[in-house]
């Protein structure tokens, strides 16, 4: 059989039987891509019908502003939770963190260990020693500020023991 058409297009010369294979392989493939999609839509509309079972779009809606709401609201909570945190680190860097008490006898006649030398420091190593001495006439209580581990007055052995204790470093 001899078409215009097909000598136009430049297929003359090919057997009409090889295009009607071709054609009916293309039916075949897409009656097969068909039935796949229905099977995908099938299980599709199921999981539609289980996610809607019991709504109608108003309350979902309802229940899509709610979820926005909370998340809104968890979001402020968040904020607000940092800040705090913030401001607590803040307030913690600068309270007493570290002691070192190191308890001794400030005279040779005196028994007993009841003269000692506290130091109290915070985050930056800076705060204070407290060192009081006891005697037969009394007790006596000496102060002295430490600024980052150190001390502008010269410390006592046991002042130095009590600050190095606070600090960490072992002596």
């Amino acid at each position: 059989m001899n078409s215009q058409i097909f000598n136009y297009i430049g297929l003359g010369s090919i057997d009409i039987g090889y295009i009607l294979i071709g054609m009916a392989a293309v039916i075949v493939l897409s009656i097969i891509l068909i039935f796949i999609q229905m099977i995908r839509l099938s299980k599709l509309k199921k999981k539609y019908s289980i996610f809607m079972q019991g709504k109608d779009a108003k309350s979902m809606e309802k229940d899509i502003i709610g979820l926005y709401e909370d998340n809104k609201f968890i979001k402020v909570s968040i904020e607000k939770n940092k800040n705090d945190i913030r401001d607590l680190f803040k307030k913690n860097e600068l309270s007493f963190q570290k002691f070192g008490v190191v308890k001794y006898d400030a005279f040779k006649q005196m028994g007993g260990q009841l003269s000692f030398s506290l130091a109290l420091l915070n985050e930056n190593d800076s705060g204070f020693i407290i060192n009081s001495v006891h005697s037969t006439d009394g007790c006596y209580s000496y102060s002295k500020e430490i600024k980052n581990g150190q001390c502008s007055i010269s410390l006592s052995e046991e002042e130095k023991q009590a600050l190095n204790i606070a600090m960490g470093i072992d002596s």
